[in-house]
């Protein structure tokens, strides 16, 4: 590499210039110490400015996710919360409602009951009612039965012995008839 360098040189010198200074070797010494001193203030500048900057954006950024994640968290927690208190509200309105369903049910027994009673009742007022007319018609019914047996006998007798019965032998062989 060195022989590259110093062939670079000579071919400089032959075209009647100076070679590239960072190659030629009475420059080296200046180059270096501006090297130090541009790589020191750069370093300086890194390390006072630069960096404390890139470092509390980092920071930030760190802290704002930390912030949101911990706001997320609660969020979800409220959410959770709030999910619960849901589930319990239904559940007491559906007891709510099973307890108004039930109530409704036992109250419609209740006069289903109540109008089944009165219902028997009225039939078995109107069944005594009939029991009672269909005593006093039967007891009609078996008061003329002896009269029109008698008429009945009275005129089966005329009519074979054409010859008509007196009522005093009729009564008293229908009497005898129903002992």
């Amino acid at each position: 590499m060195m022989s590259l360098i110093i062939g670079t040189a000579h071919a400089a010198d032959a075209n009647g210039g100076g070679s590239f200074p960072p190659f030629d070797p009475t420059w080296y010494a200046s180059t270096i110490f501006w090297l130090l001193i541009t790589f020191g203030v750069l370093y300086y500048m890194m390390s006072k400015i630069a960096v404390p900057r890139v470092a509390g954006i980092i920071e930030d950024r760190a802290q704002r996710i930390d912030g949101d994640l911990a706001a997320a968290a609660t969020m979800q927690d409220k959410a959770k919360a709030a999910g619960e208190a849901y589930e319990k509200l239904l559940a007491d309105a559906k007891a709510n409602a099973q307890g108004i369903g039930q109530k409704a049910k036992d109250e419609a027994a209740a006069q289903a009951d109540t109008r089944r009673k009165a219902v028997e009742a009225e039939t078995a007022a109107k069944v005594a009612a009939s029991e009672a007319s269909i005593a006093a018609a039967r007891a009609t019914a078996m008061g003329n039965v002896d009269g029109i047996a008698a008429d009945t006998a009275a005129e089966i007798v005329k009519r074979i012995t054409g010859i008509a019965p007196k009522a005093d032998e009729l009564k008293k062989a229908i009497a005898a008839g129903n002992a």
